[in-house]
């Protein structure tokens, strides 16, 4: 399939939102839980419109508005000699660009470098998870003392060998994403049965350009041919700011089997003819939400012929995609394990701590004194209760 690189970052007409890069990626992805970082104008401009307050976004856009102009005007009535000073400051502000981006290069060769000293212990792992080798008994010690609370609730958890031997991890791969919050709510009941068949997640870098590929491997299934389902995302140079921003992404067409598409449905509507009042069914394909939506590619159309808030929206979709990806890259695969026993869920805060600061306690002491053991094991139970590792 033909694809036209586009610039997000240059056609944007939008300048508040940047093009996300390999180092200003947020650990968790944008806009399911923007709230892990202050929000941009596009983010304050929803707030707004969901409060219905659009006075205060009013007011901070005449505020920016106003600040820019007179900036503009500062600088054109400055002395000759001061100008030619900061063109001065501009070339140098130029090259340090030009070595911000052989410092992204090389960022970018150290991860494949290290990604070939990781290869052997990841194919050790796939072989581990689908039962093709056993770990020695001398790797089986040096994991129970590499975590010691995971050590304890194994050794405490009930021995359920009676059952007859077991393959591999069952479900490794589908417990590893549904454990993660935000790609538990991509996957729908029927995704978990193709899922379960996904034995593998693989990294790699593109040959030819810059960029990175998400490779998930699966076993022979009733619902598609392909053996490996392929993400890879584009990055282009960006000179101006020095790094190496995101361009676009593509993804593996899937060859679905007769009858097992997850990615459509049929939708099933009665019409009544207003002369005869004689009804007829109508029926239309749709694009269903699945999981595999992630390896269709977001088309991104001509952007003067949308609206702001389309682009907006366009540019979300495209930083979410970008940064799902990237949580793939930097937190999944690497530690694939602690998703798997839902230890990586005790090193995410999911947006909470930023959430938190926007409240504070406003009680005065003689509300304090109403009620104030009423409902109080309650909330102290609900607040401590952990979160649920999603294991199948």
């Amino acid at each position: 399939m033909d694809h036209k690189p586009v610039d997000i970052k240059v056609k944007s007409r939008n300048s508040d939102w940047t093009a996300p890069t390999p180092n200003n990626t947020p650990s968790v992805f944008a806009p399911i839980n923007s709230s892990m970082r202050p929000p941009s104008l596009s983010k304050l401009d929803e707030e707004a419109d969901s409060s219905g307050d659009q006075q205060l976004f009013q007011n901070l856009q005449g505020k920016l508005g106003s600040f820019a102009e007179e900036s503009a005007q500062n600088i054109k009535n400055l002395p000759v000699d001061v100008k030619r000073r900061i063109y001065g400051l501009k070339h140098l502000q130029s090259k340090h660009a030009e070595l911000e981006l052989k410092f992204h290069e090389e960022i970018l060769e150290l991860e494949k470098k290290y990604l070939e000293l990781y290869r052997p212990l990841y194919q050790k792992r796939q072989e581990f998870v689908t039962g093709g080798a056993e770990p020695t008994e001398e790797e089986v010690e040096s994991g129970k003392q590499a975590d010691e609370e995971l050590t304890e609730d194994l050794e405490d958890g009930e021995d359920e060998s009676e059952q007859g031997p077991t393959k591999g991890v069952p479900s490794f791969w589908l417990t590893v994403l549904k454990n993660h919050v935000h790609l538990a709510e991509l996957i729908s009941a029927k995704d978990e049965g193709v899922l379960k068949h996904l034995v593998d997640v693989r990294l790699g870098y593109l040959e030819n350009n810059p960029g990175f590929k998400l490779e998930f491997d699966f076993e022979e299934n009733e619902y598609f041919t392909n053996k490996v389902l392929v993400k890879s995302y584009f990055y282009q140079e960006s000179a101006s700011s020095g790094d190496l921003v995101f361009d676009h992404a593509e993804g593996t067409e899937i060859q679905w089997k007769e009858g097992k598409d997850l990615s459509t449905t049929v939708e099933s509507k009665k019409q009544k003819h207003k002369g005869t009042n004689q009804t007829r069914v109508v029926k239309r394909t749709v694009q269903a939400d699945t999981f595999f939506n992630f390896f269709t590619p977001i088309v991104v159309p001509d952007v003067t012929n949308i609206s702001e808030a389309e682009e907006r929206e366009l540019s979300e979709r495209l930083e979410a995609d970008y940064e799902l990806g990237e949580e793939f890259k930097e937190k999944i695969i690497p530690h694939a394990i602690d998703w798997f026993t839902g230890k990586a869920l005790q090193y995410e805060d999911f947006g909470m701590d930023y959430a938190e600061e926007e409240f504070y306690d406003d009680t005065t002491d003689d509300e304090e004194g109403l009620d104030s053991d009423e409902g109080s094991d309650e909330e102290t139970q609900s607040n401590e209760k952990p979160q649920e590792c999603k294991q199948q």
